[in-house]
């Protein structure tokens, strides 16, 4: 009885502070009907408001301390702001500014690396050639074949009078051994766990992840993507091979940008301030436009879900989204409801061969919706895909971190880098042409052709999606 009463008193707590509707009868459901098990998993899962985070872009510590020079009027007086010229850029310059807290900037290069390989050898080499720093943080950090290549690279720089900083999602990377960390330490690498639980209001709040993937090497190169450190993002995972991913390498003022997430993060996890370089630099020949958007759930709006929404409804003849785990809200799912009837080339690439079933069958429960609008949805075959990619129109591309789905909008530390340019746009592509080469359009009837039993599970799947 006493359990009962409790769910039933959680269950108004879940009603009151659940951002979502759909994840607001989820918590309540399941609270009145199963509190054995529903009361602690919504404590441990259920919250969605992450406290205690000094987000310094929302301060004047950056701006009027030692710990960011990054200002409006260096960036002016250096010609690398963004100055809109029409009504539609002024108010997506704005947008942008209201959302990140940061610049978008000009005078920017940005390489495409697709897959494991190509990207690896990017960070490591640019390692290599440190000379002051490296900011390293992983969702995922594993103690394996590339995880040693990693340690040995941090060792060698740290050795050289090179300052060394690693952050890890303590969930993420669950299976880091202590002795790969104390190697790390003794050799004089700061290295940190994101510690998602410190602090009285979170000690029991395991919902929360920091999914961000960066890499800066002394405020002049920076990596962002869907890659995370371990040997199946080489390709070497023995049911997901081949693993399909893409990264971004960007140079210029936008590193900066990159930056300041990533000092956020580490004062969270450790107290402190890292001295960092922050004197915005043009890289010769930049031309593509760049802005860095991180988001999470120490934001005041529900900056992803506001951000991504923008970039659907954006959109005038094209919309390529690409992202493994494709469960967008009520929301979300309208907008693109929405672009496809107004015309736009609307197309959504997934896995076939999912890494986690749930994900996949509350996916196929979007199919008949999906064709009634007229979007196209494509199941990737070789393989696993894990990028998180956009492609808008002929200029604007998105690469980060964010999936389509209610972890990352609301529950996840993520990042995403918008860029600007026809260029890179041309590149990315053709990347994703490449991509759709290899995939199958999926059919409504997975869903409105099979057994009810069969069914209900997917719509249960879609249902319990909030809590995932």
């Amino acid at each position: 009885m006493f359990m009962h009463v409790l769910g039933a008193l959680t269950s108004i707590q879940a009603v009151m502070s659940t951002r979502t509707s759909q994840g607001a009868v989820a918590w309540a459901v399941s609270l009145n009907t199963l509190p054995y098990v529903a009361v602690p998993a919504y404590w441990a899962l259920g919250q969605s408001k992450f406290d205690g985070y000094d987000l310094l872009r929302r301060s004047e510590q950056l701006a009027s301390s030692e710990v960011v020079k990054l200002t409006r009027t260096e960036l002016e007086e250096d010609d690398l702001l963004l100055v809109p010229q029409t009504p539609s850029e002024k108010s997506q310059s704005r947008l942008l500014n209201r959302l990140s807290r940061l610049p978008i900037t000009t005078g920017n290069s940005a390489k495409l690396l697709i897959d494991g390989q190509a990207t690896f050898d990017a960070i490591l080499d640019s390692i290599d050639q440190a000379e002051e720093y490296v900011l390293f943080q992983f969702y995922i950090l594993r103690d394996d074949n590339l995880g040693q290549r990693c340690k040995a690279a941090f060792l060698k720089k740290a050795a050289e009078g090179v300052r060394v900083f690693v952050l890890y999602d303590e969930l993420g990377s669950k299976d880091l051994s202590p002795e790969y960390i104390q190697e790390l330490r003794s050799g004089g690498v700061e290295i940190s766990p994101f510690n998602t639980t410190q602090g009285k209001g979170n000690r029991f709040r395991l919902n929360f992840r920091n999914h961000r993937k960066i890499v800066v090497v002394d405020g002049k190169v920076a990596f962002v993507g869907g890659h995370n450190v371990g040997d199946e993002y080489l390709g070497d995972h023995p049911v997901l091979t081949p693993w399909r991913d893409t990264h971004v390498e960007l140079r210029g003022p936008v590193v900066l940008c990159i930056q300041a997430p990533f000092v956020e993060d580490w004062n969270w996890a450790t107290g402190s301030l890292p001295q960092l370089q922050w004197n915005p630099v043009r890289e010769e020949g930049g031309e593509v436009v760049a802005a860095c958007l991180p988001t999470g759930p120490a934001d005041m709006l529900e900056t992803g879900t506001l951000f991504f929404l923008h970039a659907i409804n954006s959109a005038k003849d094209r919309l390529w989204i690409v992202s493994p785990y494709f469960i967008p809200d009520e929301q979300l799912m309208s907008a693109l409801q929405l672009a496809a009837l107004r015309g736009v080339d609307v197309r959504i690439l997934i896995p076939q061969n999912p890494d986690h079933l749930h994900v996949y069958w509350s996916g196929i429960s979007y199919l008949e919706e999906a064709k009634e609008a007229g979007i196209q949805i494509y199941r990737y075959q070789p393989g696993f895909l894990h990028q998180k990619v956009w492609l808008i129109d002929d200029s604007t591309s998105l690469i980060g971190t964010a999936n389509l789905d209610n972890r990352s909008m609301r529950l996840n530390f993520e990042i995403t880098m918008l860029m600007i340019n026809q260029e890179f746009a041309k590149e990315v592509e053709a990347m994703l042409e490449a991509d759709f080469a290899k995939s199958e359009l999926a059919s409504a009837a997975e869903y409105t052709e099979s057994s009810l039993p069969y069914r209900f599970l997917v719509r249960v799947c879609r249902l319990l999606a909030p809590i995932q």
